[in-house]
């Protein structure tokens, strides 16, 4: 081992992060269990036509619940940042990503457009509560920068977390690994029992 190689400090790795809705994967999970009950009850109680209007309609309930509240995940990995929204799948390099921002909607802007973040939704009513709270002092805060015992200034949920991907992507920007383009794949396993769904019970309803 060379003197070099002794006295260089290793990489350091960051743990990857993970974002998601807990709301979102609470109501999901009821909707689905609800909707099970009722198609399960139809599937074995109902007649031919009952049945087959509640496979189809299981068939495209079922997607649509898991794409808009068990699918969508931020992912936040050293390289790359991955954002999986109801139907598309985004890949994004960090060297790719220009800015992060949370008006009505969380949003990551690349060269080529913007991303929606479904997996961190924007609360404007939790920010007018954050905001009350600061006013009335409920949360310590530093004043002037003086107080260094002080805690952090409140924020939103999805503040923080757009605050928490800004600086990885800060760390990650100019890394060569983190260089590349923006991959979009389509999500075809919701999207094919979807429109299959969709389809039989557009022709069951019509008969």
């Amino acid at each position: 081992m060379t003197s070099q190689d002794r006295t260089s400090p290793p990489q350091q790795q960051y743990a990857e992060r993970s974002y998601r809705s807990p709301a979102a994967l609470v109501g999901g999970a009821l909707l689905l269990l609800l909707g099970l009950w009722l198609g399960g009850d139809a599937l074995l109680r109902g007649d031919v036509h009952t049945k087959l209007t509640a496979l189809f309609a299981l068939l495209l309930g079922v997607p649509l619940v898991v794409a808009f509240t068990l699918r969508p995940l931020v992912r936040a990995g050293e390289d790359r940042l991955t954002v999986r929204n109801p139907f598309r799948t985004i890949t994004l390099p960090w060297g790719a990503v220009e800015d992060l921002r949370a008006a009505f909607s969380a949003e990551v802007f690349t060269s080529g457009g913007k991303y929606q973040l479904w997996a961190v939704p924007v609360s404007l009513r939790q920010r007018k509560k954050v905001s009350r709270q600061a006013a009335r002092g409920s949360a310590p805060r530093p004043r002037f920068g003086l107080d260094a015992d002080a805690g952090p200034v409140p924020r939103a949920m999805a503040d923080q977390t757009l605050d928490e991907l800004r600086e990885i992507k800060e760390r990650a920007t100019h890394r060569e690994s983190a260089q590349g383009e923006p991959v979009v794949r389509w999500s075809y396993e919701v999207l094919a029992p979807l429109v299959v769904g969709a389809v039989g019970l557009a022709v069951m309803v019509a008969l």
